[in-house]
């Protein structure tokens, strides 16, 4: 059974809107979310450290001119890599997910998104360190409070979610997957989202397909060329539509900044493919016929 959830089919993805890629300004942001909710699609993705920690305050500066209701949109941040950078000088890179490093990280994005709430709060990364007892108080405290309306994680392998379960409820889990980054198909986090009713996001959706430096298989751009002509379609919607195929009700993250991009993506999750184009898709992307 596909969980329950409020966000939008296609979650729009912010990390390179800034310092560490299209480096928008206000205007042009402001306008950027106009045009990302018109084509549909109403979730925001965030993490606090994206722009070097920048691009939350950024994107609330243009939030705030937008004129658009809080309600109709939904906000996710993360929390806990500490990375080093001049806005913060931290001596190494590291993890903290102590109650008070999540909750004053909580408190910074609220503010610098311009907003009260969050809809959902994730840990970015896993840390050998990290204490579930503490996440848990961190997690209730800001539950209760209102600063945010669900947790999940980002990352996070099976037992460690888990883990995370035994002491407060997980309602999604961030992941790598893509044609070209299959592994949580295999290694149980699919698996386990199906079983406890947990929100699969997925991150690089495209995976190696929009990345400058990889080389596709042959066998995967022939397959993904033909299933694309045959439908009218781009190969990315047909990637993006591979990935809507599993039941666990996978939700890309788009970091497009490109709106003709963001709606092509919201079409291709109401695309079905067939059996044998689905499975001729992965055979293609692996190289060999599935076991």
């Amino acid at each position: 059974m596909k969980p329950v959830n409020s966000f939008s089919k296609i979650i729009a993805g912010t990390m390179t809107w800034g310092l560490w890629g299209a480096r928008l300004d206000t205007q042009a942001m402001t306008r950027l979310i106009h045009e990302v909710v018109d084509t549909g699609i109403t979730t925001f993705d965030h993490a606090d450290l994206y722009g070097d920690y920048t691009n939350e305050a950024d994107f609330g500066q243009a939030w705030s001119q937008t004129g658009i209701p809080r309600d109709r949109v939904q906000l996710i941040s993360k929390c806990g890599i500490a990375h080093v950078c001049p806005q913060r000088p931290f001596e190494v890179k590291h993890y903290n997910y102590s109650a008070a490093y999540i909750e004053n990280a909580c408190d910074t994005t609220l503010e610098a998104l311009q907003t009260d709430y969050l809809d959902l709060y994730l840990l970015h990364r896993p840390s050998p360190l990290l204490d579930p007892e503490q996440v848990a108080l961190a997690v209730e405290r800001l539950l209760q409070s209102g600063k945010i309306k669900t947790f999940g994680l980002s990352n996070f392998t099976p037992i460690q979610v888990d883990l995370i379960q035994k002491h407060c409820g997980v309602s999604a889990n961030q992941i790598e997957i893509s044609l070209t980054m299959r592994d949580a198909l295999y290694n149980g986090q699919l698996d386990q989202c199906l079983k406890d009713q947990i929100i699969p996001m997925a991150w690089s959706p495209l995976g190696d397909l929009v990345r400058s430096n990889t080389v596709i298989p042959e066998a995967l751009t022939n397959v993904l060329e033909e299933v694309a002509a045959s439908r009218g379609l781009t190969t990315a919607q047909v990637a993006l539509a591979w990935l809507a195929q599993h039941p666990a009700g996978i939700i890309p993250v788009v970091g497009s900044t490109k709106p003709q991009r963001l709606a092509q993506a919201m079409e291709a999750m109401d695309i079905t493919l067939t059996l044998t184009e689905w499975f001729s898709l992965t055979e293609a992307a692996t190289g060999k016929p599935c076991p």
